[in-house]
């Protein structure tokens, strides 16, 4: 199958995107075989990374599957932000909290020398964060824990990405979310209700002089900075409300 008949065919699920996700099946393809059972499942609506098995995240490879939220450019916003703060705090303890596939914390710990531990609410995730901390090196502790529920201690900085669509989104997603975990996406009817626990806990865990920066929705900046007063808001790429610094006094 040449690049155009694969783009042809995969066009009704990657529309303009086609020639790109064309071109990720035939590098990855090592049999006709896997192709075509890899374009149906793609036609099917599944995701391309979990097709593939694999996905890139701020230069450095990860293994992604239904376990956990496929790591999104997005996020690289809260990672560019947490290794600013980073440059000048060698040896910083950080946790990755809602840790997924672990994309945060092996980030900041192979980008920022930062001492790191991972926790998830979710086994699978869990197991998942593991295995990419192998695959890239990183050495940390594992929290199965619901929120801060199971992590002792405290940290100089909290990263996380919490659920945080709302009803409303989530019932009107595209076909592709559907596949990812409802667990890690859906944040209550508002998509504010982690913000909200977060809030009332997160003082006990970040040390003095600390810092949490939290993944926001692209229009819950000031409803983030109601629950967290003084909190400071940092853009993306394309100019959206994407992460809100905290810093614990």
């Amino acid at each position: 199958m040449t690049r155009r008949e694969l783009r042809d065919a995969l066009r009704p699920a990657a529309g303009e995107e086609a020639e790109l996700e064309a071109k990720f099946l035939l590098e990855a393809s090592a049999d006709e075989a896997w192709l075509a059972e890899a374009v149906q499942r793609r036609l099917a609506g599944e995701p391309l990374q979990y097709i593939l098995g694999e996905w890139e995240f701020m230069g450095l490879p990860f293994s992604v599957g239904p376990q956990a939220l496929i790591p999104r450019q997005d996020t690289e916003t809260l990672c560019e932000t947490a290794l600013s703060w980073l440059k000048n705090r060698p040896g910083a303890k950080v946790l990755d909290l809602c840790c997924g596939t672990g994309c945060i914390g092996v980030s900041l710990f192979t980008l920022g020398g930062a001492k790191v531990d991972f926790a998830d609410v979710s086994p699978e995730a869990l197991a998942l964060a593991k295995r990419n901390a192998k695959r890239n090196g990183v050495d940390g502790a594992f929290f199965e824990s619901d929120l801060f529920d199971r992590v002792p201690g405290a940290y100089d900085l909290i990263a996380c990405n919490p659920p945080y669509l709302t009803g409303a989104e989530l019932a009107g997603c595209q076909r592709e979310l559907t596949f990812e975990p409802a667990l890690a996406l859906y944040g209550g009817e508002d998509g504010l209700d982690f913000y909200r626990r977060l809030a009332a806990e997160w003082g006990k865990h970040v040390r003095p002089g600390g810092l949490l920066l939290l993944e926001i929705g692209h229009i819950q900046g000031a409803a983030v900075q109601g629950l967290f007063p003084g909190a400071r808001i940092v853009k993306d790429m394309g100019g959206l409300d994407r992460v809100a610094c905290v810093e614990r006094i």
